[in-house]
């Protein structure tokens, strides 16, 4: 569970790592690969000495290499993945840690314009509220995971950032440590986002994700502003939809303005919809007899944080529970596909010219896009949901 994706990491970093890549290739003896970057560290203005320091007790880590290829990904439907991850101690302990951090909270919203709910639902998801941060060595990590030639341009920025984080005196080579792929402290970030997002929430002169809560979640707060959260605007919503609703206007792919939705019947569940002039999408997490919620334009920031829509939508879920909304109506939706039966569909939907990407079992955005259209041509409700009746009906 990571803060940043990889994936999005690695659009913007790419282009200030192919220089790299080209002067220092991956793979190798690793000694020579980290001569190789301490040549690029001193390039780019570091002291030879002090770089050679940092990196004199790096080691590769085989249990680093092991869990980046075993990457799990959230296959459970939303209702039993959300129910899973949101239990009432979360809540209970979500509402208790507000509570002792309100100073640090009511800071986040005047900065930042980010709900409270928002970070804790962090906080809880990333590492229990802190309890648990991981225990890979960070250094090591990085720098097996650069030596790796899978995603090098994704992990060789991040040495150079940790090296200037040691530098301030906010890394420890020896001791830091986190999750696997390099992420530090209690809402997981990588040190070249601490090193641009870092705040000294609690004014001792450094950042420590590790060890400190107001400097965790102010630069928690920091990095979804710089990925582009909107200042005071809502996420997510649970609503009711009219009787004789369009299903094809659902999904990520259709917005309109709340006013519009509003207009054709769309109701909170819980309330009042929110800014009329706000943009919106409708998303079924599991069809049109399942939860049923509209998604603002923070949501999409979310995907910055996570790939997996499910993860993606539990989280924000949760924060939206953490401020006070009520428990979801779950509905009756038709029993989904399970592995087998989702590659065979995905292999019927290949054969029909959709591009579903990999037949790998899991329904992400390519194939929900051509359950979406098959559903069309076939002239069934257009929800996104594949069932045992979509995949008999090809």
């Amino acid at each position: 569970m990571r803060f940043l994706s990889l994936v999005s990491a690695m659009s913007v970093l790419i282009a200030s790592a192919v220089s790299a890549q080209e002067a220092i290739p991956c793979g190798g003896g690793f000694s020579a690969f980290k001569e190789g970057l301490i040549a690029e560290a001193v390039s780019k203005g570091h002291e030879e000495a002090t770089a050679r320091r940092f990196l004199s007790g790096a080691t590769q880590s085989q249990s680093v290499l092991k869990a980046d290829k075993r990457q799990g990904i959230f296959q459970d439907p939303f209702i039993t993945f959300s129910r899973k991850l949101i239990s009432q101690n979360r809540l209970d302990k979500g509402r208790q840690m507000g509570q002792r951090y309100d100073a640090v909270f009511d800071r986040v919203e005047q900065e930042y314009g980010i709900s409270r709910g928002v970070l804790l639902a962090f906080w809880a998801f990333e590492t229990d509220y802190g309890s648990f941060q991981g225990d890979f060595n960070t250094l090591n990590a990085l720098v097996t995971l650069a030596h790796d030639c899978r995603r090098p341009e994704i992990f060789r920025p991040q040495i150079f950032a940790a090296l200037s984080l040691y530098e301030n005196g906010d890394f420890d080579p020896a001791n830091t440590t986190g999750a696997w792929a390099g992420e530090i402290g209690m809402v997981q970030m990588l040190p070249k986002d601490i090193l641009e997002n870092g705040v000294d929430g609690d004014g001792d002169g450094h950042v420590m994700l590790k060890t400190s809560a107001p400097d965790a979640l102010l630069s928690g707060a920091k990095m979804l502003s710089h990925l582009g959260w909107r200042y005071g605007e809502p996420w997510l919503q649970e609503i009711r939809l009219p009787q004789g609703f369009d299903w094809s206007l659902t999904g990520l792919q259709t917005e309109m303005s709340v006013a519009d939705w509003e207009k054709i019947g769309v109701r909170a569940r819980d309330g009042q919809l929110d800014d009329g002039r706000l943009m919106a999408s409708i998303i079924l997490p599991q069809g049109k007899d399942g939860p049923k919620f509209l998604a603002y334009p923070n949501f999409r920031v979310y995907f910055e944080w996570n790939q997996s829509f499910t993860y993606v939508l539990t989280a924000a879920y949760f924060g939206t529970r953490l401020t006070g909304a009520p428990v979801y109506d779950a509905g009756s939706p038709a029993q989904g596909l399970e592995g087998a039966q989702m590659k065979e569909l995905q292999r019927k939907l290949d054969a029909r010219g959709f591009d579903v990407g990999a037949i790998d079992g899991i329904l992400g955005a390519g194939t929900r896009a051509a359950v979406r259209a098959v559903q069309k041509e076939l002239g069934l409700p257009v929800d996104g949901w594949p069932t045992m009746a979509l995949l008999s009906r090809l």
